[in-house]
């Protein structure tokens, strides 16, 4: 087991990536500690967890969150060796419609939280000689027209990762960092839907968006996960990783 006897705190894990993230970690022999806002969400992913899984509820946007956070895997499970930051808010906004409430909201949950999360975590994280992994996107790197905010979330993630990575080498800290293309949660299934695509939308993604010819399965990001959250990965740290189907540099499709 790739992952046994640690403990990993992953925010955003009732649903989406964070949930297939421990998941698999539970399955490498961790131990998680599940965090959302969905009450039912949250207790059906740690009864299908078990044991190995415990649940914090909590609203990011609340700067005392992370240490409610730290302190509830502390005692579920008496130590914190890694953090998966997976939470974010994704507000569809443009130059035109976003405000600053909007924008406030995005940066506290997308960009605060992890770094108030790592803060509070840190003694620990030192300790045992622990690693972050931050859940970034491809965003970061391009943007996308309508996804303003966000964008601007991740990209400020991505500098997090690396600017802690080089901080930190010496404190034997890891900080890594994935930048992830388009992945078909229940949560961006629902939002396609809801902004008119067909139910059947998923099994029709053109080319351009999927040369493979569908969208990333959260079980895929969790699969590349393990190796960064293991021991398999040290030393490195401040690595950038683009979790895509093609190289977005220099790309800029834009949906019709």
């Amino acid at each position: 087991m790739r992952l046994r006897d640690k403990v990993i705190i992953i925010t955003g894990s009732t649903g989406g990536i964070g949930r297939a993230i421990a998941a698999r970690a539970v399955a490498e022999g961790a131990r998680v500690l599940i965090h959302g806002i969905d009450r039912p969400a949250g207790e059906m992913t740690v009864a299908e967890l078990g044991a190995a899984a415990a649940l914090h509820l909590d609203d990011l946007a609340d700067p005392g969150a992370a240490a409610r956070l730290v302190a509830a895997a502390v005692n579920a499970f008496g130590q914190v060796d890694a953090v998966v930051n997976n939470a974010a808010i994704v507000p569809r906004t443009t130059l035109a419609t976003t405000a600053a409430e909007t924008f406030d909201r995005t940066m506290a949950i997308n960009v605060r939280a992890p770094l108030l999360l790592i803060q509070a975590a840190f003694a620990q994280l030192k300790a045992n000689r622990g690693c972050v992994l931050n859940i970034g996107s491809v965003n970061a790197l391009s943007g996308e027209a309508t996804l303003l905010d966000y964008s601007i979330s991740k990209g400020a993630l991505q500098t997090l990762s690396r600017n802690l990575a080089n901080a930190h080498a010496a404190d034997g800290v890891r900080f890594n960092h994935f930048n992830v293309g388009w992945v078909l949660t229940e949560r961006e299934y629902a939002m396609q839907v809801a902004e008119g695509a067909p139910a059947d939308w998923h099994r029709k993604i053109p080319a351009v968006f999927a040369p493979a010819g569908r969208i990333l399965q959260p079980e895929e990001i969790a699969a590349a996960a393990v190796y960064w959250l293991g021991d398999e990965s040290y030393p490195v740290s401040g690595a950038v990783v683009d979790v895509e189907q093609f190289c977005i540099h220099g790309r800029n499709p834009v949906k019709t």
